[in-house]
């Protein structure tokens, strides 16, 4: 056994090389509230990273902790697996009657398990064992997840290689505007499912991101969407739509999918849908896909009931109203009038997002993690993104304050001007 000796660094003594964030952070945190994290020296950090997107009410939310503190006071269920809680009945109706009526979504919930992935690899498990098929689409830049079924319909070469044996049955197709817009539409799909000699067996689902995170904010148009959805319904194929990172709230709406006006056929859910950053995923469905035999999927933590509490809390704290939707909408015009300013001054060559989820391109990929690094030195948690780490990534918290954000747009464009690297396409 490894024994760190003393006033050596445990965390590099004994703690795996595949940690990746605190390589960009070298501090260790101690507490947060709301959008700010704080180091064990009590020096504060503004957080646009909010978890990967686990944490769009803020650290410590205080409602959500009250509601999670008074459960575990009296004793509440933290495990029961499957079985039957007053805290998961609790959530089921509030999630019902205040995420699902209102959009006239009929989805039956499924509790797969603790993290993102699980949604997926039962997303993925529900449509072939429907559709009796193996084959499933995917987009470029796609990221779904980190386990063997999840890894398959994601794009990322570096993450893909990870795996260490053949990622099968799924097919990558270009994303929309992949290719600047030289293939619209989806013609390549279109004619590789209609021609006898394409050598692609008809899929039985397509997944996508409305707009995709890891992959460099790349944003989906809802026309593009729609006619996804279209495109699976005439062809007979599930549309799968993952809402992991850009759902709860993240691009305005509660489901990132309902400006498309479309209805998917399967819904992954993870991250915030706990509200307090603890574990918790869930994969809607249509009923008539509903065939599961009782145990055929399952998992020890797939009902985690403490996140059932905060999850609870956060619906009827967030989203009985419309407030945090129109204020997420306003304020991501205000994002991107900062973010334009930035990039007017040829320090980057694109800007793209929603709501409160936005990406700056650099050129030079070394660029961009030279920005979150000057960032961190000033105070703000910002991380990359993208297949080559080229985008600067934007996630603040959806609950953050007008100054906080006024903030942390600052220090992001400070780290920028303070950072040296070739200049963005002329005419920006």
């Amino acid at each position: 056994m490894v024994m760190p000796q003393p006033g050596s660094d445990v965390f590099e003594t004994l703690e795996s090389e595949v940690r990746s964030y605190c390589r960009g952070w070298p501090t260790v945190f101690d507490h947060a509230h709301g959008s700010q994290l704080y180091d064990e020296k009590n020096r504060p950090y503004l957080d646009f990273f909010s978890g990967a997107g686990s944490l769009n009410y803020g650290h410590n939310n205080p409602v959500l902790k009250r509601a999670l503190l008074d459960y575990l006071e009296r004793d509440g269920v933290t495990h029961a697996l499957d079985m039957s809680t007053v805290a998961k009945r609790d959530f089921l109706e509030t999630f019902q009657e205040i995420a699902l009526k209102p959009r006239a979504l009929p989805y039956k919930v499924m509790f797969p398990g603790p993290a993102g992935t699980n949604a997926v690899e039962a997303a993925l498990k529900l449509a072939r064992k429907v559709k009796g098929r193996e084959a499933v689409v995917f987009f470029t830049n796609a990221f779904h997840g980190m386990s063997l079924g999840s890894l398959a319909v994601t794009g990322n070469a570096f993450k893909r290689a990870g795996a260490g044996v053949p990622l099968a049955h799924a097919t990558p197709m270009p994303f929309d505007d992949h290719w600047d817009g030289r293939a619209p539409g989806f013609p390549w799909l279109e004619r590789l499912l209609t021609s006898a000699g394409s050598g692609l067996d008809t899929p039985a689902a397509v997944i996508v991101e409305t707009v995709q995170g890891e992959g460099g904010i790349n944003v989906a148009r809802a026309e593009w969407l729609h006619g996804l959805a279209e495109l699976c319904r005439r062809r007979d194929m599930l549309l799968i739509v993952d809402d992991i990172q850009m759902g709860c709230g993240r691009t305005g709406a509660f489901f990132s999918f309902e400006e498309a006006g479309i209805t998917p056929d399967i819904v992954t859910l993870s991250k915030s849908v706990s509200g307090y950053g603890l574990p918790m995923a869930l994969t809607l469905f249509r009923p008539e896909l509903d065939i599961w035999q009782p145990g055929e999927h399952n998992g020890t933590f797939r009902g985690f009931n403490p996140a059932f509490v905060t999850a609870t809390a956060a619906l009827e704290e967030y989203w009985r109203d419309g407030r945090l939707e129109k204020q997420t909408l306003t304020r991501a015009d205000q994002v991107e009038q900062a973010l334009n300013a930035v990039a007017a001054d040829e320090a980057a060559s694109d800007v793209r997002g929603r709501g409160l989820a936005w990406g700056v391109e650099f050129t030079d990929p070394s660029r961009a993690a030279a920005v979150c690094a000057r960032a961190f030195e000033l105070g703000l948690l910002l991380e990359t993104s993208g297949p080559e780490g080229e985008v600067v990534k934007l996630l603040p918290p959806l609950t953050i304050s007008d100054e906080e954000l006024e903030e942390g747009l600052s220090l992001f464009g400070c780290a920028v001007r303070e950072t040296e690297g070739p200049p963005g396409p002329a005419g920006r």
